[in-house]
């Protein structure tokens, strides 16, 4: 963790002027603080809480989450608005809607039973080759967090057949009962993958003309071009939700702008493809850090603070300070009363940004956008001798109705964030409503761990398998709630993203590299060289 201070109410920072002020310590603000403090900025960072993480954390205990998620927007930051000679303070509001529909039953274990790591964001990982992994690297975060493999399986009627990614696995893996189909059907996905190598080898040499890909079939919806590859529909599925992780339904025609591109499908293809045995310690494409997401701020934050910023928790940001001529942001005040002059202030999503200061193009377009999540502690792993899992239900597979991928991640006590003979298990959809959002977070839990839920108006499913009640002694406590997702938006006061309905972190860092664009164009976002140097760096290791 990184150094910091609880300060009392009466004591005074040192400096007061800085070019940056951070409020929130979740990734996005910690990441941009790391970026601002390598570019030379003064930075201070603050949190209105007492651990690092902010809507990223690991931090929260299963028997405080329900509290935690309903109370943790719903306080107000205000300060009767007062001006000095040349500047007037604005009140800042929290919003209200970040996290709602929470419903926990049963009982969760208690502290004396093992300490427990729940993440907010989850289920969520880490591809072995994307930029979160480089970003890491490059600034050092890499020396203070271990990973750990996790296993990708797909939800196929009932089975759970584990992904293939490398040759081994493609030949090794039960794709039909009838042996000569499986052959086949191995020969055609293998093909496959070396197209999707090839042309990837082309296009990093810019030589697009070689590619094997015409780009009449790149501009192609990309379940037509796999339909191209005789590839059957079992394994049109997988390659869809399991390997390229499409979010939503890809045969459903009215599904505008969701559908996705050959161009886009070959690229997260190869990501996968990328990713599989980089690492020695890495069998498959996904690897999850120890102890929860919750250290992945925290390594960005040590970064920052070995470059010269300063950390405060339990401090609120509390009011603007406004120039009273030119009516501009030219500072913050704290919960200390202390004013901090600044440049620039970045928000966590749960300060509302003043309408004077909201850029001119900010909309609400994506107001509706949430995301439906479950976390779960059970005796029982999903599947036997399973540890460290996601689970992957295509659309329609748990309602005819259900038009996105729902996604579950099971973690055992071999990353720290559980006691032993016990697991985590995370669940998330995107949804437009709570309703459908929990009925299909509800089905996974049932038909992966069983559960007793009810058919009242909440959302839930009446259960009706005849062995339930043995299939519930693994079920031990459940929380299911929803999420706005909320978008980072550029201005002198940058407001930064919710955690997003993805399982990976590639949408909110472009998000946040693009805040920091905004804000210093001239810069380099965490330039290569900028990382403490360690004696035993290798470029090759996820730890």
């Amino acid at each position: 963790m990184a150094a910091a201070a609880d300060f009392p109410a009466e004591s005074i920072i040192e400096p007061s002027s800085f070019d940056v002020v951070v409020c929130g310590t979740g990734l996005p603000e910690s990441v941009l603080a790391a970026a601002c403090a390598a570019a030379g900025k003064t930075v201070l960072h603050v949190d209105p809480n007492d651990f690092y993480g902010s809507h990223f954390s690991s931090s929260v205990q299963p028997l405080s989450l329900p509290s935690f998620l309903r109370h943790s927007s719903d306080s107000s930051s205000s300060t009767p608005s007062s001006s000095s000679s040349d500047a007037t303070s604005v009140p800042l509001q929290r919003r209200s809607s970040l996290y709602s529909d929470v419903e926990a039953s049963g009982t969760p274990p208690s502290e004396s039973e093992g300490r427990f790591a729940v993440d907010l964001v989850g289920p969520r990982l880490l591809y072995c080759a994307d930029e979160a992994v480089d970003l890491l690297h490059r600034s050092g975060g890499g020396h203070h967090v271990e990973f750990k493999s996790v296993d990708l399986l797909y939800w196929d009627h009932g089975d759970l057949l584990p992904v293939p990614g490398s040759r081994e696995d493609i030949f090794n893996a039960k794709l039909s009962d009838d042996a000569k189909v499986a052959v086949l059907d191995k020969c055609r996905l293998y093909r496959f993958v070396r197209l999707v190598k090839s042309h990837i080898a082309a296009m990093d040499e810019a030589e697009a003309g070689e590619s094997s890909i015409s780009e009449e079939d790149l501009d192609l919806p990309f379940i037509e071009f796999l339909k191209k590859q005789k590839l059957t529909p079992k394994m049109i599925g997988v390659v869809l939700y399991a390997i390229a992780m499409a979010d939503y339904d890809q045969e459903d025609d009215h599904c505008c702008g969701k559908l996705l591109t050959t161009r886009d499908g070959i690229k997260a293809v190869a990501l996968y493809v990328k990713s599989i045995e980089r690492f020695v310690n890495a069998k498959g494409a996904f690897i999850y850090p120890m102890h929860g997401h919750g250290e992945l701020p925290q390594a960005f934050c040590r970064f920052a603070a070995v470059k010269g910023a300063l950390y405060v928790l339990r401090m609120p940001v509390i009011a603007l300070l406004m120039d009273k001529e030119k009516q501009h942001y030219i500072g913050t005040r704290l919960a200390s009363g202390q004013n901090i002059m600044c440049h620039h202030l970045i928000l966590d999503p749960s300060y509302k940004i003043p309408s004077s200061e909201s850029p001119s193009d900010a909309s609400d377009s994506n107001s509706t956008r949430k995301v439906a999540r479950g976390i779960c502690i059970t005796k029982k792993p999903v599947k036997p001798n399973s540890s460290n899992v996601v689970v992957v239900f295509p659309p329609k597979s748990l309602h005819q109705q259900q038009d996105a991928t729902l996604r579950v991640l099971q973690l055992s006590s071999n990353v720290s964030v559980c006691p032993p003979e016990m697991y985590i298990a995370h669940l998330s959809i995107p949804c437009v409503d709570a309703y459908t959002g929990k009925l299909y977070i509800n089905k996974a839990i049932e038909v992966l761990l069983g559960s007793e839920t009810s058919n009242d108006s909440k959302g839930h499913l009446e259960t009706t398998r005849e062995d339930n009640n043995d299939v519930n002694q693994g079920l031990i406590w459940k929380c299911i709630y929803v999420q706005e997702i909320t978008q980072g938006t550029p201005s002198t006061i940058l407001s930064c993203p919710m955690p997003d309905e993805y399982l990976d972190y590639r949408n909110i860092l472009q998000s946040t590299k693009k805040l920091f664009a905004d804000v210093y164009p001239d810069e380099e976002f965490l330039p290569r060289n900028s990382a403490p140097q360690y004696a035993d760096d290798d470029p090759d290791s996820p730890e």
